[in-house]
């Protein structure tokens, strides 16, 4: 009964056919490591974000007279409501620990380079809106690091010339962030920017698996004809979209290998992630800071305003330019550049394992300056901070324009014809 009717939903909607290409037979380099594993991780903390917020919006009153007594309520008298709450915000931080490591895996290994820029883009628009999605959200327990963050960066956009007062007025719904700033907010948060995301991340993997994944060596996987001896071959079939015309070596079924594997590695994240959950949900005040468990108070500011950690690298580089136009101009300029890695990038060879050293050396620069000013990004804008928010600002840039000027005559090392471990 099950083979009828899976074959009735396959003459109606190519419900096999999309496992097989997507999943089942979907041809993955031999040779990932652990770096490939958060691509997974993503997916399964969205999820996680998805439903936890669907529960969530059931006792949550998207109003400034009620927002804070509802989180209080969904804390205290519902039935596990303080789990979902935990799971919810401790997903908002796993999410971008998982992004950022990802999006470093793909810097290590040109993961960017052609064919695959607009895979990169996908990736990079999904990190934009993940972004938003969590300002959007950081605002509705309605704290007051929530009030007060929410009025530093919307007041942002009063920078930009000509139309800054009128769009930061539009943004906030009101003439101060208010009921009408939270209630569209929320209607961003759990409606509007999540169906956004979903379509990016769908078409995210769609332009991954038309080119097919990257791997540690940087190297295709895609072999004409006769390249290797038949005893060397796969002992199984692809599907034949990817077998058409091309032999593929190096690789194995996504299925059952590495949705075993990544099953392992899901089960250490889940570990450390119910750690947090259970133990420290609030991680020293960078998950949930301690004002924000003061209900908002437009009289009452905070000592020192920040937003949460994983916003504070960009926050660090808007504060270390006194000009507040040029200060935002940068701080957008930051992900901007991210954003045009592909082009900027213009080296023959894909992996950090076979660039040169003066490559390896930029982008750890570019790591730790991005690491250290998201800690400065949490600290008062004294003048010692401020100093070395500069210093690393300019390293932090200083990675894309070296890299512009040496990977065209970059000295590599030459690369395997195989994949190797």
């Amino acid at each position: 009964m099950f083979k009828n009717f899976v074959a009735w939903m396959d003459e109606r909607i190519p419900m096999t056919k999309t496992w097989n290409i997507h999943l089942a037979q979907y041809p993955a380099p031999k040779n990932f490591n652990m770096w490939y594993l958060f691509g997974v991780l993503a997916m399964l903390v969205l999820v996680n974000q998805i439903i936890t917020g669907i529960w969530l919006t059931m006792n949550y009153v998207p109003s400034a007279e009620g927002a804070f007594a509802s989180v209080e309520f969904i804390m205290r008298d519902v039935e596990f409501g303080w789990l979902l709450r935990y799971m919810h915000s401790t997903g908002a931080s796993a999410f971008f620990v998982v992004v950022y490591l990802h999006m470093f895996r793909g810097m290590m290994y040109g993961s960017y380079q052609k064919p695959r820029e607009l895979l990169w883009i996908f990736g990079m628009l999904i990190f934009l809106v993940l972004m938003a999605e969590a300002f959007m959200g950081y605002l509705l327990p309605w704290g007051q690091m929530s009030y007060w963050g929410a009025q530093v960066i919307i007041s942002l956009f009063g920078a930009i010339p000509i139309i800054g007062d009128d769009l930061t007025l539009w943004i906030r719904g009101d003439y101060v962030i208010s009921g009408a700033t939270l209630n569209r907010f929320f209607a961003l948060h759990v409606i509007a920017l999540p169906l956004v995301l979903v379509i990016l991340v769908f078409l995210h993997i769609v332009a991954l698996h038309e080119v097919g994944s990257n791997n540690p060596d940087g190297i295709d996987i895609k072999k004409p004809k006769g390249s290797v001896p038949d005893s060397e071959k796969p002992k199984f079939e692809f599907h034949e979209r990817f077998t058409k015309k091309k032999d593929i070596v190096d690789a194995i079924p996504f299925y059952p290998y590495y949705v075993v594997k990544d099953l392992v590695g899901i089960g250490i994240f889940l570990f450390f992630f119910c750690w947090v959950i259970f133990f420290n949900p609030a991680m020293g005040g960078f998950f949930l800071e301690p004002p924000n468990f003061e209900a908002a108070n437009p009289l009452k500011t905070p000592e020192h305003i920040a937003p949460v950690w994983y916003f504070t690298p960009f926050y660090a580089i808007l504060r270390a330019v006194p000009d507040k136009l040029f200060g935002v101009i940068l701080m957008f300029g930051a992900i901007v550049f991210l954003f045009l890695l592909p082009w900027l990038d213009r080296g023959r060879v894909r992996s950090i394992r076979y660039r040169s050293n003066f490559h390896k050396i930029n982008l750890t620069v570019f790591v730790i300056s991005f690491i250290v000013l998201g800690y400065l990004g949490v600290k008062p804008a004294t003048e010692v901070y401020t100093f070395f928010a500069r210093v690393f600002t300019f390293l932090y840039f200083a990675f894309f324009g070296l890299l512009w000027f040496y990977s065209k005559n970059e000295n590599t090392k030459p690369l395997p014809e195989r994949l190797t471990k």
